[in-house]
């Protein structure tokens, strides 16, 4: 080395291990906790059901758990609230419910609805032919009465003195008879935008029995006072217990639903279920405890380009199972009882006691003790509709076996699982999410250092529309030792914008398998 050239090494046995590799990481703090969820069980499901159920998870290439949960509520659509299930003469459920699955968006939703549904609207249009003649027939009566009574006013206002008291009681029955005609609606199985009323509307006009299938979220936004600017619920919660709705306003027909059974089967995105959590009253009256909810891992990013195709065979025995089923329950005008086997009762009580157990104040359920002292109920009514399914021919004729109970009771715990989750989450900071998030794609992608820029570009803008959304996340996660902000660089006199905040990630992260 020359006298002119610089000492490389000089001050470098003054350095520390903290100089040359950056400050020693303490041990990170786990955020809060977020167990891996369990997957629906398709095995639980009767075999045509579970084979079109895991077959169309295959070809778009969706969480089962999406087609599963929409394969029970298919199965109530069919049912139309037409079949109740008795539990030991102490109460009776009916065999609809309320499935919310929450996935982000990409998740082909809609192409998993389209197939899963496909059977039913082939069955609303056949019983709109079939049933097309009387409804005519009906409407042909109701003009016929109509002119008829309007006939008989002119005669007795135009009457002599001692005739008109006999044209005018004539032309009173004639007017009384016309009134009580009625011409039936067109048959309709799914409805899908629609308001609390024009819900009404509906059970009334096809005899109390409704389903609303949709891959979209906008029934909570209804629920919650879309139209109406305040929260409207009465009949989504006498729609799902089957209670008596009785709805009389001003310049309407009274309408009256001795057994209102309304079924749900929707996909949302998670940030609705935190939404609806904040819908005034939803959980205090019930609305919350009544759902199914399902809260899948997307499998966008991981997803098989070259799946296998839905089998053509399997699709036709789905659609003719479920079809015949629909068709047979909609002529239905009285509520049929389900009773249980010695074997199924001995189950589900068993079933009833643990329950019972964790619902004490320091037990699992407690924190979600509305939701889950539905939960026997909920299990009586997945029982019918796996019974049902497994006997589409006759299931009214036979009990419920212990084999549909015992997989009614593994979907119990899998709801169960899920709904810890969910309302979990809609206690929690709402940066948690957004940290889980940010923390599962650091470690996937073992990232030592980052700039906020580049994360931002990587994140889905669905979860984070601008940069600033990071925030929140980032804080936390430095917060509890995850990641760390590097010190930005010396400015220069050059001026422009300043670089993007650095990070370093711990190498607990970059390490893990």
């Amino acid at each position: 080395m020359s006298a002119h050239e610089p000492d490389l090494w000089a001050g470098f046995e003054e350095m520390t291990a903290e100089d040359v590799a950056g400050p020693v990481w303490d041990e990170p703090v786990p955020l809060n906790p977020r167990g891996t969820l369990p997957v629906f069980p398709v095995d639980t499901l009767p075999g045509w059901l579970g084979a079109m159920t895991a077959a169309v998870a295959e070809e778009t290439q969706t969480p089962v758990d999406l087609a599963g949960c929409l394969a029970l509520a298919v199965i109530g659509t069919a049912a139309g609230g037409r079949l109740t299930v008795t539990v030991r003469g102490q109460w009776s459920e009916p065999v609809n419910l309320y499935t919310a699955v929450a996935l982000p968006p990409g998740n082909r939703k809609s192409a998993v609805f389209a197939l899963m549904t496909k059977p039913l609207l082939a069955a609303e249009k056949a019983l709109i032919e079939l049933t097309a003649p009387q409804r005519a027939e009906a409407a042909a009566s109701a003009r016929i009465a109509k002119a008829a009574a309007e006939r008989a006013e002119k005669q007795a206002a135009s009457a002599d003195a001692e005739k008109v008291l006999e044209l005018t009681a004539e032309a009173a029955s004639l007017s009384q008879s016309a009134e009580r005609a009625v011409v039936p609606a067109e048959p309709q199985l799914i409805a899908d935008d629609v308001t609390a009323e024009s819900l009404t509307t509906l059970l009334a006009q096809q005899d109390g029995r409704i389903s609303i299938l949709s891959p979209e979220g906008e029934i909570f936004e209804i629920i919650a006072g879309r139209y109406s600017g305040v929260p409207n619920m009465g009949i989504f919660l006498k729609g799902h217990a089957g209670d008596m709705a009785r709805v009389n306003r001003q310049a309407r027909d009274s309408q009256y639903i001795e057994n209102p059974a309304i079924t749900m089967g929707l996909a949302v995105q998670p940030d609705v279920l935190d939404a609806i959590g904040e819908i005034k009253g939803a959980d205090g009256r019930g609305l919350l405890a009544r759902f199914l909810y399902s809260k899948p891992k997307s499998l966008v990013g991981y997803r098989n380009l070259t799946p296998e195709l839905l089998s053509p065979d399997t699709a036709d025995t789905y659609a003719q199972k479920l079809g015949r089923l629909a068709l047979t329950l909609a002529g239905w005008t009285e509520t049929t009882e389900l009773t249980l086997t010695p074997e199924a009762d001995a189950v589900l009580l068993a079933y009833q006691r643990v329950t019972e157990s964790r619902l004490r104040k320091d037990g699992p359920l407690a924190p979600i003790v509305n939701w889950a002292s539905k939960r026997d109920g909920a299990v009586a009514r997945i029982a019918g509709l796996l019974h049902l399914a497994a006997h589409p021919e006759d299931a009214w004729t036979r009990p419920i076996s212990v084999e549909s109970m015992a997989a009614a009771t593994r979907l119990g715990d899998y709801f169960t699982a899920h709904a810890l989750d969910v309302f979990n989450a809609m206690k929690a900071d709402p940066a948690q999410e957004a940290a889980h998030t940010v923390l599962s794609h650091l470690s996937e992608t073992r990232i030592a250092t980052f700039t906020k820029r580049d994360l931002f570009r990587a994140m889905p803008r669905a979860e984070f529309p601008a940069m600033g959304d990071l925030d929140p996340a980032l804080n936390l996660l430095e917060e509890h030792g995850w990641v760390r902000q590097q010190p930005p660089p010396p400015r220069t006199t050059r001026g422009g914008r300043p670089p993007s905040p650095r990070y370093e990630t711990h190498p607990r992260v970059t390490s893990a398998a």
